[in-house]
């Protein structure tokens, strides 16, 4: 009976080609703007969260922000990374001075950095900052990508001399291009950190990252925001960011976003679903005496009822199936210009799936129901 009840169906909606397009369009554009929105936004989150992970999931950055107490000592350093699960500690200074090269001077901003700060990823060309750099304070710089493009055009900085703040440096590499997650270093020269603090006479650190063991991120911030908070005697004098809690956050907003965009494409949904139910209704009328003659022969309410019931299922799923290959279509060009991964989740075609089948059983029941209520003999006196 079953298998009965679709064939008519599918009778019933091909034989009516052009009203049954009509009628599936407002399905079709809510399930392909279901697709196209819940699949672009996977593609910018799943960019963004890679983005964020080159920096490692398990890193932290801390900042000082008090004015009594420009930052933390050498010494208060070294406790820090001594805590139980930090790896390693990248500190930071930053200093505004002229650089001179190439016979230009000009004012730019100067890093100090440890050896921790530099992975595979950050050096372009050259070296990084080594471990006996740092304990040496030697006078070697890296430069960004920018400055070394616009002050060495056509021969390599390698080996060449600048001056930075009066004192000579040797350019030992360059710095590929920054993120644009992260402090940009494109136009900016990178000392060892230790040399930055001698040179400019600094004996505390207000910004530094955390890198710790996998999985130990939380105990660490616990561990980090009670004795930096003991440090400075119980102020506010500090944040703790986690890249850990970044992702957490971005996955938080994703969802959230996703579930206001879906609210805004179902309106298309809920107006497919009043479109057939509009032709539904006037498939009952125009067919008042088929349902008599079934009636008459034997039918029951609830028989007439399934029939009408898979004529409006079989409209939503089909605007469903058309939609979801549109949405992947216009997905797929988007993610393409817009530069983020295609992701194509089998939920998301589900949940638009669903929603459709759930759209046709709803607005096709009263009809349904109307059909089911007629009397055989009302319904072959009217026909």
């Amino acid at each position: 009976m079953i298998r009965e009840n679709i064939r008519m169906a599918w009778l019933t909606v091909i034989s009516h080609k052009m009203r049954s397009f009509l009628t599936i369009l407002g399905i079709v554009i809510g399930t392909a703007s279901i697709i196209t929105l819940m699949t672009v936004i996977t593609g910018v989150t799943d960019s963004i969260n890679e983005e964020v992970a080159t920096f490692g999931a398990d890193r932290m950055t801390v900042q000082i922000e008090d004015g009594m107490k420009n930052g933390v000592s050498s010494a208060e350093l070294e406790r820090l990374e001594a805590i139980e699960g930090v790896e390693s500690i990248s500190p930071t200074t930053t200093q505004s001075v002229d650089v001179s090269f190439s016979n230009q001077t000009a004012m730019k901003t100067v890093l100090g950095k440890s050896d921790a700060y530099f992975t595979d990823s950050t050096v372009a060309d050259g070296r990084s900052i080594t471990p006996l750099d740092v304990t040496s304070r030697t006078q070697v710089a890296l430069i960004g990508d920018t400055l070394a493009k616009n002050a060495f055009p056509t021969t390599s900085p390698l080996g060449e001399t600048m001056t930075i703040g009066g004192a000579r440096y040797t350019i030992i590499g360059t710095l590929a291009p920054s993120s644009e997650f992260s402090m940009s270093t494109d136009d900016a020269v990178v000392i060892p950190v230790t040399t930055a603090l001698h040179q400019f006479h600094q004996n505390t650190i207000a910004s530094f990252d955390l890198y710790t063991e996998a999985g130990q991120s939380e105990s660490v911030n616990e561990e980090v925001t009670r004795q930096l908070t003991t440090a400075f005697n119980g102020r506010d004098a500090f944040t703790v960011t986690s890249f850990e809690d970044a992702l957490a956050s971005i996955d938080q907003i994703n969802a959230l976003l996703s579930m206001l965009l879906i609210g805004i494409a179902s309106i298309s949904l809920f107006v497919g679903g009043i479109g057939i139910m509009n032709m539904m209704l006037v498939s009952v009328t125009e067919r008042t005496s088929e349902i008599g003659l079934r009636k008459a022969l034997g039918a029951t309410p609830g028989k007439i009822r399934q029939q009408f019931l898979f004529e409006s299922v079989l409209l939503s799923v089909l605007g469903g199936v058309v939609g979801v290959l549109f949405g992947a279509i216009l997905a797929l060009g988007l993610t393409m210009v817009m530069g983020v991964p295609f992701t194509l989740a089998a939920t998301t075609v589900g949940l638009a799936l669903g929603l459709s089948v759930v759209i046709g059983v709803i607005f096709g029941y009263i009809p349904a129901r109307k059909a089911s209520n007629l009397q055989p003999i009302e319904a072959l006196r009217n026909a």
